[in-house]
């Protein structure tokens, strides 16, 4: 399949408004191949039309037909072979083995989708039957089930091209429950979502989806986007990516006539707490663990480990030598484009630039353009209290290590800490046995906490929570991983004594569907 950087209305395509731009190896610094056309008003218009037609029938039809789609995504998405895997390595950096490893991600969301629709008690259908006799007042017979949305607005992801981009999580969990989806591409990697793209209408065709299900609109800027969330007819919004933009997008959609919810995962420092008798007897291997998860993908991740924070002691010491030994010893990288390289050089100017920072350690190699210099920071637990600057994401191979004069001191710096996708513990069982307070403290900061290993690195299961307290999300009360973040396009719907003909499949008496129901508060696959 040849890349297209047309927009992708539906089942056409369209030219946009004119104005192109291309994809840029930021390795190379080279434009790469085929022009991408900017979507226009028009466009954005038409699509969102379609989609609401195509919701229609979408939402009606079978569990099994949706789920079908699902694995025809993963199918065309793999017969893509090496196109996609050169192509997304040419417009990242990232190495070809990554982009495999990733794709191999993907696909399994989309199958994993199709196996928990095919199920079917993702719609938690539940039952309470009539009591016409009871005294002093009838029940009625109502009965309840989780419905789609309808259009969902979902953002390409810069750090993971695949996983969550065009065909990533949201995309599937969204299609999955029986929401059309517009993905606004990411500019930083057009021709990796165009070919995703061209994949996915293929599926749609060859399954029978209707026109509208999918739509795939470029921008190299921010107005697409913006247009996107703010029409009318979009239902909900899902958003990787920055602090900044996953809030103006929060805001647009909090200020239109019908507010829309927007599932934004925004970034994290995702603290670790470095236990004393940890320290005292894995200090060296624990630094060299860290420095590997710290520099890892270049720290592009949304659960890098940004903050290090431990009580002062010998133990601690040798943890501080063999981290800066280790980074020192760690060759800067590519990163996914210079908007995020320069970023980076930035912000970690500012962190290091902040009263009683000082270097820890860095890599000692000659950095060239576009790459990353990977460096860890120290700076005492009062400053850190006091500074809440000292508490934002540097977004790259960084990270902070916070030196407390007492436990107490390290107590009130995890109280200071604001919302994460994780926290981390590394202790020995006496540690744990006498951090109680300290482990309840991180259990309202994070919505995943690891004992013992690093934050990088996310199994895609359904015990898996990925999200957290603001600002690591807009809504810490779901997942943006696993077969739970279909929550997210679903809302509640009850009927109440509504004849058998009228209600779905899920809800009916006789239980065709043979899935489990909560019936008169008892969980069986029985008909009532």
């Amino acid at each position: 399949m040849s890349i297209n950087g047309k927009n992708l209305i539906g089942f056409e395509e369209s030219k946009g408004s004119g104005e192109l731009f291309q994809g840029i190896n930021p390795t190379t610094n080279e434009f790469l191949p085929t022009d991408f056309c900017v979507a226009s008003d028009r466009d954005i218009d038409q699509a969102l039309e379609k989609a609401a037609f195509a919701f229609i029938a979408f939402k009606q039809m079978s569990s099994a037909k949706r789920a079908t789609f699902l694995r025809a995504i993963a199918d065309e998405m793999e017969d893509l072979g090496d196109t996609l895997v050169a192509r997304a390595s040419a417009e990242t950096g990232l190495p070809a083995a990554r982009i495999i490893g990733e794709r191999g991600r993907t696909t399994g969301q989309l199958r994993m989708f199709a196996n928990h629709i095919e199920e079917g008690s993702w719609v938690e259908a539940t039952i309470d039957t009539a009591q016409p006799e009871r005294a002093p007042i009838p029940k009625v017979d109502l009965r309840k089930l989780m419905v789609p949305l309808g259009p969902v607005v979902v953002f390409g992801a810069s750090n993971f091209p695949l996983a969550y981009s065009v065909a990533g999580g949201d995309t599937a969990a969204a299609l999955a429950a029986g929401c059309p989806v517009l993905v606004k591409a990411h500019p930083g990697h057009p021709g990796t979502s165009a070919l995703v793209g061209q994949a996915i209408v293929k599926a749609a065709k060859i399954t029978g989806m209707p026109d509208g299900v999918f739509s795939l609109l470029f921008d190299k800027g921010f107005k697409v986007g913006a247009s996107l969330v703010g029409h009318p007819t979009s239902q909900a919004v899902g958003f990787t990516g920055s602090l900044t933009g996953g809030r103006a997008l929060f805001d647009i959609a909090a200020q239109r006539e019908n507010p829309i919810p927007v599932f934004a995962e925004m970034g994290s420092t995702n603290p670790v707490i470095l236990l004393p008798e940890a320290m005292n007897k894995r200090a060296a291997a624990v630094a060299k663990e860290y420095a590997g998860s710290i520099t890892l993908g270049t720290g592009q991740f949304c659960t890098n480990p940004g903050l290090l924070l431990a009580t002062k002691g010998d133990g601690l010491n040798i943890f501080a030598n063999a981290l800066a030994d280790e980074i020192a010893l760690t060759n800067p990288s590519t990163m996914l484009h210079s908007g995020i390289s320069e970023a980076y050089g930035a912000n970690k100017a500012v962190m290091i630039d902040q009263q009683g920072v000082e270097v820890l350690g860095q890599s000692v190699e000659a950095v060239a353009s576009g790459e990353a210099q990977p460096t860890v920071a120290r700076v005492s637990g009062s400053y850190f209290i006091q500074n809440a600057n000292l508490h934002k994401e540097v977004f790259g191979p960084f990270s902070m290590l916070v030196e407390c004069d007492s436990p107490e001191e390290l107590a009130e710096a995890a109280q200071s800490l604001e919302g994460q996708l994780t926290t981390t513990i590394i202790g020995e069982p006496a540690d744990f046995e006498i951090s109680q307070r300290l482990i309840s403290t991180l259990q309202e900061k994070a919505g995943r906490i690891i004992f013992n290993g690093v934050p990088t690195g996310v199994e895609v299961c359904p015990s898996m929570q990925h999200g957290g307290p603001y600002p690591a999300t807009t809504d810490s009360r779901f997942t943006a991983v696993g077969i739970h973040s279909i929550k997210r396009f679903i809302r509640p719907l009850s009927f109440q004594n509504a004849p058998q003909y009228i209600l779905p499949e899920s809800l009916k008496d006789e239980n065709p569907l043979r899935i489990l129901r909560l019936v008169d508060g008892e969980l069986t696959k029985n008909a009532v």
